[in-house]
């Protein structure tokens, strides 16, 4: 098979899980989790979780082994923050794990790819400087929400969210050397923070990318 039909093969298989992960799967687990008591808001952000750990994370995952370049992995990305972005648009929101108060579910794609391509482009191929800031923001922010919603059953900040999520991404930047740990430090403390409409999908992803583009040459 030629490898760019291979690639967007890849790609059609990649789309197809998230779209069933964030519509059929999520959408069960909301009325699960309902029918188990759970507050609507709980429900929901229990659901965006899921998603950032079997659709961004996941997959986050799997581009390095799967694509050449990131044209499709970005690509991906950016239509899906527009299916996204249309139930905002249309007032018709999927409210299993759509909220009215952000957009933060979009920023998530946009940073998503935006961070896998400037990576790749600024080290001339090498997936790692954007994919490791993404696994922070994936499974990292991911376990911070999943323990905050446990203790305190709302969004909210918490400082045990931070010691988790510190716990899940210090493994992951270790495989980087010294640096790596550093970045992984500075994205699970970010985390508890917010500035206006600028949410951590973003500030996790650009201050550990930042640190890990910087000290680039001196990775293990």
């Amino acid at each position: 098979m030629d490898p760019i039909l291979g690639e967007v093969l890849y790609a059609l298989i990649l789309l197809t899980w998230v779209i069933f992960v964030s519509f059929p799967l999520t959408r069960w687990l909301y009325g699960l989790m309902r029918g188990r008591g759970l507050s609507h808001g709980v429900a929901i952000y229990f659901n965006r979780k899921i998603i950032h750990i079997l659709a961004g994370g996941l997959i986050a995952l799997l581009v390095p082994h799967l694509f050449s370049t990131p044209l499709i992995p970005l690509s991906m990305s950016l239509i899906l923050a527009a299916l996204l972005y249309i139930p905002h648009w249309r007032g018709e929101l999927l409210t299993w794990f759509q909220t009215p108060e952000n957009l933060f579910e979009v920023h998530f794609c946009i940073a998503w790819g935006l961070a896998i391509t400037a990576g790749w482009l600024l080290t001339g191929g090498d997936f790692r400087l954007g994919v490791i800031p993404v696994l922070y923001m994936s499974f990292g922010d991911a376990v911070t929400g999943v323990v905050r919603n446990l203790l305190f059953r709302r969004r909210t900040k918490s400082w045990w969210g931070n010691i988790a999520m510190m716990a899940v991404c210090l493994p992951i930047g270790y495989m980087l050397g010294l640096w790596g740990v550093v970045s992984a430090l500075v994205a699970s403390f970010i985390e508890h923070f917010e500035f206006g409409p600028i949410d951590d999908n973003l500030t996790i992803p650009l201050s550990s990318f930042l640190i890990l583009y910087l000290t680039y040459p001196t990775w293990s």
